[in-house]
């Protein structure tokens, strides 16, 4: 019998949340399999969900940036799991489709619909509105999280006899767009201001020591209901056959990068956690060489023993788990959109980065011509503070780096562009900050028409 599917995925997660703020998730990590090194494949929210659906770059589905419809030719997670009879569910927030209502052709393929396009601005903490298949608005009852879960719960019990993969999409740790706020359940922020401070947000300011209380409360809620989600599993006898995936479109700079919350090519942004449970992963350990969520889709589908479809660009993660030395890239590929036009390959040690200068980040999906813009020593620096492109003690370190980012761009069906050193940088590198954070601050970022 083929396992049941469940994908839970929060919105704007860092990685290393994971840990006293979530006791769910790290008992689930430590006993399944966790990627300790897990990255988006973008950075931003409607170009990673494409690449979660399809398993495809989001240069390739055409959603390269927010505001982008997903085209309805492309094969979801949805479509390969209900042609190979399963029940398929969505509920939560989508953004991969063009209108509020979200019309049944641009969803993915998902049998049952209980989602908006923008939950941030269909609801609020304690008012979850979301539409059913015939596009009516149902109001769910409780905090944001709970009442998403609920509908999990419901959907599970209602499918219990077939099998069924679902999908349940959380805006938490989002912030509420229209008060730029996190506003957790009552008296979860005051429960967690002032506990706990990366060393990145410590060290660059931004917004963090405003935000961190009510961020971390929506952690913890989530973490709570990820142990309902794993109590009612267990209770319809279904917990050893069902694949629970946790993970995040994308983490969370609090506005040390740039002037917002994401879109940089930094581990704040690009880094999320990344867990699984059931069969096949069950005792897995840790997966410790680097993985892209766009390798998830191949994974779940070979876990459920179904074919992987041949267009997706991402890889199954299974074989891993088996021999940590099997054949596996040494880095990540991530582009960036909105901000910059950007590419970049992130090894265990190594975060390579290259911007298209002239480049429109909202217009253009990709460039000919980038120039090197950072270089980061994660062993040594592994928050990314001291930014190494440019200055010639690591000059073969980027040239190599270099190729295999063309190559990786190449590869993901880009043009192959010509990438051009960084600006020469005099002196010893450990004695000064990365140039743009301590000369010129975070760099204003312009979105468009849709800022989420």
């Amino acid at each position: 019998m083929r396992p049941n599917v469940i994908v839970v995925f929060t919105d704007q997660q860092r990685w290393d949340t994971v840990g006293p703020f979530t006791p769910n998730l790290e008992r689930m990590a430590r006993n399944g399999t966790q990627a300790t090194v897990a990255l988006t494949p973008q950075p931003v929210c409607a170009p990673a969900r494409a690449a979660l659906q399809t398993g495809r770059y989001p240069t390739t589905t055409g959603v390269y940036r927010n505001a982008r419809v997903l085209p309805p030719e492309e094969r979801t997670l949805a479509h390969h799991f209900g042609a190979a009879g399963y029940a398929t569910g969505y509920i939560g927030k989508w953004h991969l489709a063009g209108s509020e209502p979200v019309p049944s052709e641009q969803r993915g393929g998902y049998q049952s619909w209980l989602a908006a396009n923008a939950l941030e601005h269909t609801s609020d903490a304690y008012r979850t509105i979301v539409y059913d298949e015939a596009n009516d608005p149902v109001l769910l009852p409780g905090y944001r999280s709970d009442a998403l879960m609920d509908a999990a719960i419901r959907f599970v019990a209602d499918h219990h006899e077939e099998p069924f993969y679902l999908f349940l999409s959380f805006l938490e740790p989002h912030h509420q767009n229209e008060v730029d706020n996190y506003p957790a359940p009552d008296g979860y922020e005051e429960r967690y201001q002032g506990r706990w401070m990366p060393p990145d947000l410590a060290a660059l300011g931004g917004t963090a020591h405003q935000h961190m209380g009510g961020y971390l409360g929506q952690v913890k809620r989530l973490d709570e209901g990820l142990g309902r989600l794993l109590d009612a599993l267990r209770s319809m006898d279904l917990l050893d056959d069902t694949i629970v995936a946790y993970t995040s479109d994308h983490g969370n700079h609090f506005k040390t990068r740039n002037g917002e919350y994401k879109r940089s090519c930094h581990d704040a942004s690009l880094r999320v956690p990344l867990a699984l449970r059931g069969p096949g992963f069950d005792g897995g350990g840790a997966v410790s060489r680097p993985v892209s969520t766009i390798d998830l889709p191949p994974t779940l589908l070979d876990a459920a023993g179904l074919p992987v479809p041949a267009e997706m660009q991402g890889r199954s993660f299974l074989p891993l788990l088996r021999d940590a030395r099997a054949d596996w890239p040494e880095e990540v590929f991530f582009q960036v959109s909105e901000s910059e036009v950007g590419r970049g390959i992130r090894t265990s040690r190594w975060k390579y980065y290259a911007v298209a200068e002239d480049a429109d980040p909202w217009d253009d999906p990709a460039a000919s011509r980038y120039r090197e813009h950072a270089l980061y020593d994660l062993a040594n620096d592994p928050y990314e503070l001291v930014n190494l492109a440019g200055f010639p003690s690591h000059a073969g370190t980027a040239a190599e780096l270099k190729g295999r980012l063309v190559r990786r761009i190449v590869e993901a069906g880009e043009a192959e562009p010509v990438i051009e050193p960084a600006v020469d940088r005099p002196g010893h590198p450990q004695a000064m900050p990365d140039p743009e954070v301590r000369l010129r601050g975070p760099k204003p970022v312009r979105f468009g028409h849709q800022r989420t």
